[in-house]
């Protein structure tokens, strides 16, 4: 049995990230926001939500990377043009070279979750291209965020597919 997921105002909870209106380029023939922008927003927002960890944009010029590994998508409500979403983030753990996250791209005209991203994410030495540990200080600033968010009142609406090894 999975998780349900989390209701509007649990996620309202959460910082917002990546907010913005749906723009009329962003539509597919459909009338709604386009497959590949839901996925684009989403990572949008958890590179948003990693600044504040350490993890600046601009952390490859420093040697850094964070790389994508494995995804799971939820399509639940469509975004039409002119709805206004945000991404909110939760992490879920991590492990010496990678992390697992949550982000849920909410539709805060309607008050609705309308999609779930799942990812596992890893840390990248650019001079080698490889997997290598989180620096200390970001490994740190990424367990406090777990903590805190391990301390929500609803459970982690995960897909059970991904996980960190």
């Amino acid at each position: 049995m999975s998780t349900p997921h989390p209701s509007f105002d649990q996620l309202a909870a959460l910082p917002a990230y990546a907010r913005q209106p749906v723009p009329v380029a962003f539509e597919d023939v459909n009338g709604h926001l386009n497959v590949r922008h839901y996925t684009g927003i989403a990572s949008e927002g958890l590179d948003e939500s990693l600044v504040e960890l350490g993890i600046p944009q601009s952390w490859p010029a420093r040697g850094h990377a964070c790389f994508s590994a494995e995804h799971h998508l939820t399509y639940l409500a469509e975004l039409r043009t002119g709805d206004v979403m945000s991404a909110r983030v939760r992490l879920l753990g991590r492990s010496e070279r990678a992390a697992h996250a949550l982000v849920h791209l909410v539709d805060e005209t309607h008050e609705r979750l309308s999609y779930v991203m799942e990812e596992v994410f890893l840390h990248i030495d650019m001079a080698t291209r490889r997997t290598a540990p989180w620096p200390e200080d970001v490994a740190s600033a990424l367990d406090r965020r777990v903590a805190e968010h391990a301390e929500l009142p609803w459970e982690p609406d995960v897909s059970g597919c991904l996980g960190l090894r």
